[in-house]
């Protein structure tokens, strides 16, 4: 009875860990991207949006991501509703792939569309940028089908081989 006490409370803390050490790269590459000049405005590549595939692996990468998003949404300088509505496009895109899981290769779909649409309308109201609404949803879409798609999807076929090594289905 014990043994099994004791592996019950060590679930929750491998899960935070798992999802702190996301949440971790997701602000490292974010900083990458923005020490390049890429991580905001109307063009922007965040490298770390291909963290947005870890949720095909495990749903604690919904979580990681998303609080990466807000970290690095803070700590770059961002507008409050920028920290907001950014984080919750990522959510959004992560819990979109956690749902596409049987489907990888549809999984960067959520992400790229939902900061398309959601962190354009950031730029047109929080940054008051009015104008262009729809190149800069094709612009920000472009930057998403880059770095969640393109990136995303090459994450996902290196990371698969060692999926159970990496992702243990029970921790």
């Amino acid at each position: 009875m014990k043994h099994s006490a004791k592996a019950t409370a060590a679930f929750p803390a491998a899960r935070l860990t798992k999802a702190a050490t996301i949440a971790a790269l997701y602000v490292a590459l974010t900083m990458l991207s923005a020490s390049l000049g890429l991580h905001s405005g109307v063009i922007q590549l965040r490298f770390s949006e291909a963290l947005t595939i870890l949720p095909l692996f495990t749903p604690d990468a919904i979580f990681g991501v998303s609080i990466g998003c807000l970290l690095a949404n803070l700590l770059t300088g961002s507008a409050i509703y920028d920290v907001i509505f950014g984080s919750l496009a990522t959510l959004l895109g992560a819990t979109g792939a956690y749902l596409l899981r049987k489907r990888p290769l549809f999984a960067p779909l959520p992400t790229i569309f939902s900061n398309a649409v959601i962190i354009s309308l950031v730029l047109r109201f929080a940054y008051h940028l009015p104008n262009a609404l729809w190149y800069m949803m094709l612009t920000i879409g472009v930057g998403e089908l880059l770095s969640a798609g393109v990136l995303g999807l090459l994450l996902y076929k290196a990371l698969k081989p060692h999926a159970r090594t990496l992702f243990p289905s029970k921790s």
